[in-house]
């Protein structure tokens, strides 16, 4: 059987940023701090200044997870209004979660997202930053990709 994934070119790598761009919110994947198995849910999220960004309550399963494992996977891109959903462009990202020490970047966030200033300021609140360590693309019908930590220029 032939590999279906194509080598990674630029527009790989431009459809896979457009999609980061474009996402306000994902699925992340984790590990159930409680039973081991797998556990997703669906998160807001934002790009901004090359890193990918969102504000999780501390009451939620998928930050005690991340606070036991920062491994996770993310899948953004969604569906387009009208076609098969299977051929929308859609990214998994495996990711390292780090939570962040401040709410340093509470005023873009609360820019891209406005109704946040609702809750943003509660003290159970934090901001995550993910390090993309690799991702899977799907493009489109027969557009498959694979990605790696340096084709995503992330701020450090």
């Amino acid at each position: 059987m032939n590999d279906p994934i194509r080598p990674t070119d630029e527009t790989a790598r431009s459809d896979a940023h457009a999609l980061l761009a474009g996402a306000a919110f994902g699925a992340i994947a984790v590990t159930h701090p409680d039973n081991g198995h797998p556990h997703v849910t669906r998160i807001a999220v934002l790009y901004a200044h090359r890193r990918l960004l969102s504000l999780m309550s501390d009451l939620s399963v998928h930050t005690r997870a991340l606070q036991a494992d920062p491994r996770c996977s993310l899948l953004l891109g969604e569906p387009g209004p009208k076609g098969d959903p299977l051929t929308h462009p859609r990214i998994t990202l495996q990711c390292a979660a780090e939570f962040l020490p401040d709410k340093s970047d509470r005023d873009i966030w609360i820019a891209a997202k406005p109704k946040s200033a609702l809750y943003v300021d509660f003290a159970d609140f934090r901001f995550v930053t993910f390090d993309i360590i690799g991702a899977d693309l799907n493009a489109g019908f027969g557009k498959a990709y694979r990605l790696q930590r340096q084709d995503f220029p992330q701020k450090m």
